[in-house]
């Protein structure tokens, strides 16, 4: 078949108005042509900008107080939230928050800032979504405006808020899987990425109890890669059988691309004890993760 785009010579014999006609289809589809819209910069496009050596900062002191308040660090090393009371006094609270990130312009902002701007607007808004919906026993029970597909993926417990479009930055509206996976990852190139952003989950890494901010965030990064690998739920060495977080899985590519990337990552960040149970180690033997909601004991 012939495309529509193919070109067709006249027929002579078409007459006045079947020449006129081809002439009116033809300007029509000059006009459509030259009037349609250029396709729309990517979202990284769109927030690569940052302006260096700025001095601007964001004020972060109310998620610093809510996640001091609700955030409880265990003697286990993990971090649980107590959703119950954070909903009950100071949701409002938290939306105000994350309403007012919302209207920040992040191009004002040099790399650290930005980082840390998009590591708590994510957090703020992953709590959000969980005071919302809660009380939930996991993440993956909430979908949101997905129809029938979204109902029938939250009664099997495997759905999810991160691709619905929840939040809006400089006009472009984003979901936390555009603000993890085409801001964070892509602009910074850091695999501490993974130990900054929280979905609620045991197997994430901790959600900290203080806010990042551009003059902390180095030493926060380090901190949270520290405690998620030296921590059973990151990478637990068994004699020879070595079960690391599904992290290391899915996002390989972030970690050198191989297994030995994975493993040289941890062996940077793992402590005494775990670095001489992994000598020697060269390969992984399964990964897990956990997706029961991140919570203090009722």
């Amino acid at each position: 078949m012939q495309s529509h785009s193919a070109y067709v010579r006249p027929n002579r014999d078409i007459g006045v108005w079947g020449r006129a006609a081809m002439v009116a289809g033809a300007i029509l589809m000059s006009v459509v042509a030259t009037s349609a819209p250029t396709l729309a910069a990517s979202i990284g496009e769109v927030f690569a900008k940052r302006t260096v050596g700025s001095t601007a900062t964001v004020d972060h002191a109310v998620w610093d107080k809510q996640l001091k308040t609700y955030v409880v660090p265990g003697a286990d090393g993990l971090n649980r939230v107590d959703y119950k009371a954070w909903k009950a006094k100071d949701l409002g609270v938290l939306k105000g928050y994350v309403k007012a990130l919302e209207a920040t312009d992040p191009a004002k902002l040099d790399g650290p800032e930005q980082m840390a701007f998009w590591a708590n607007l994510y957090n703020a808004k992953t709590i959000e979504v969980i005071l919302d919906h809660y009380p939930v026993k996991s993440i993956r029970e909430i979908s949101i405006n997905e129809g029938i597909f979204g109902f029938i993926k939250k009664s099997a417990g495997v759905g999810g808020p991160w691709k619905s479009p929840l939040l809006t930055v400089s006009g472009q509206k984003l979901s936390l899987d555009n603000i993890e996976h085409d801001i964070l990852r892509p602009l910074f190139k850091d695999p501490r990425v993974h130990y900054s952003i929280n979905c609620a989950s045991i197997g994430c890494p901790n959600l900290p109890n203080q806010a990042f901010t551009g003059a902390t965030l180095e030493a926060m990064l380090d901190a949270g890669a520290r405690a998620y690998v030296n921590h059973p739920r990151g990478i637990t060495v068994a004699g020879s059988k070595v079960v690391a977080s599904s992290i290391y899985d899915w996002f390989q590519v972030d970690f050198g691309g191989n297994v030995t990337g994975v493993l040289a990552h941890v062996r940077k960040y793992a402590n005494a004890e775990l670095a001489k149970k992994l000598d020697g180690v060269t390969t992984i033997t399964s990964y897990d993760y956990d997706w029961a909601l991140n919570e203090v004991s009722k």
